[in-house]
């Protein structure tokens, strides 16, 4: 599988953004797919987490309440919905799938020993401004 991420750009504080992550190949379907972001000189902030469906799911503390993860497993999709911007939402997001089985989400979050996220993307940059 490949990962394609999309929807990053400009933003004022307080606005939305929706991050798209596109897979190619094998279907998402069974597979937790996790959100990620790294901002320049720190290092990478597990989000969001989605298992097999949309009822599995976890948001980090910083994020938790503003963004949304949803699948769409017919298009082999998983957006992320983020509202509310602050301007320490800029960084680099990354989408990352774990092939192999996983606990849910809700109950580990990411990142997680017993979540391996093998395959990323190459990431979309977002940029908050004040």
């Amino acid at each position: 599988v490949q990962l394609v991420e999309s929807g990053g750009g400009l933003a004022q504080a307080g606005e939305s953004l929706t991050l798209s992550c596109a897979g190619s190949g094998p279907s998402l379907d069974n597979s937790a797919i996790g959100w990620f972001r790294q901002a320049p000189g720190k290092g990478r902030e597990g989000i969001a987490c989605v298992g097999h469906t949309d009822d599995d799911t976890w948001y980090g503390d910083s994020v938790r309440g503003r963004f949304i993860v949803t699948r769409d497993n017919v298009s082999n999709l998983v957006t992320l919905r983020m509202n509310d911007l602050k301007p320490d939402a800029a960084a680099t997001y990354f989408c990352a799938v774990s092939q192999t089985p996983t606990p849910p989400c809700a109950i580990v979050g990411v990142p997680h020993p017993s979540m391996s996220f093998e395959v990323w993307g190459r990431g979309t940059p977002v940029t908050v401004s004040s």
